[in-house]
């Protein structure tokens, strides 16, 4: 799905991705994991095509990405914070979107699985931000898209929104299809994930299954296998 092949990435004399290969599995959920400043926005952002790595290939279904835009219409992205035109109403939001997508989304399930039926016609700045994270989670899984990727989903979430965007990616990975999940939650991580990737400073430190990290750092928790790691490399 994903192929990327030594990429760098530098602002000024910031180095950001220092080099590394990745390989995102195709029908599994890869949760990728850091501290602030690691690289994960970065690394997203270069998949996107949003920024252009200095060196380095990014392969997407066997493709490279560079001076393309295309790929990007089956990829549902999540952004950590939905930044929306405040004096559109949702539906128009939604309508806009589809115009821009060029084809229908299926909207009806997720406007009743995310209870949104009463804010459809009101403008986006008079939302909470709980209500507008659920119109993200919306606009996100509206297309059928072969790979999903989310920035920190759970943010503004009530515990029954919580569940049922659980259940929709559960839903969607029994469909066959791919994620790839930023999140500080690591219960979520112990809960859906299939594989992980633990970046640390532009680099990777991990890259495998929950079992295999814990059997690496001799820990029966994530948390204290990633402050482990945090601590092998202070």
């Amino acid at each position: 799905m994903i192929e990327i092949k030594e990429i760098k990435k530098s602002f000024g004399r910031l180095e950001v991705l220092k080099g590394f290969d990745f390989s995102l599995s195709d029908g599994k959920i890869t949760a990728v994991l850091g501290p602030n400043g690691s690289g994960k926005t970065t690394l997203i952002k270069s998949i996107l095509g949003l920024v252009v790595p200095d060196t380095g290939e990014i392969r997407f279904q066997d493709k490279p990405i560079k001076n393309k835009w295309e790929y990007r219409n089956q990829i549902g992205y999540m952004p950590q914070i939905a930044r929306f035109p405040e004096n559109l109403r949702v539906a128009e939001l939604i309508k806009l979107i589809e115009d821009v997508r060029g084809v229908a989304g299926k909207t009806e399930r997720l406007i009743e699985m995310f209870e949104l039926a009463p804010f459809l016609n009101k403008k986006l700045r008079q939302l909470s931000g709980g209500t507008r994270q659920k119109v993200n989670v919306l606009l996100t899984f509206m297309f059928d898209c072969p790979l999903y990727i989310l920035d920190e989903p759970t943010s503004g979430l009530d515990p029954i929104a919580l569940i049922r965007l659980k259940d929709l990616i559960s839903a969607k990975k029994a469909e066959g299809k791919t994620f790839l999940i930023t999140t500080h939650i690591m219960s979520l991580v112990e809960e859906i994930a299939d594989e992980l990737v633990f970046l640390l400073e532009g680099k990777i430190y991990f890259h495998g299954t929950f079992e295999e990290m814990m059997q690496s750092h001799k820990e029966d928790n994530l948390e204290r296998a990633i402050a482990k790691i945090l601590e092998e490399n202070a």
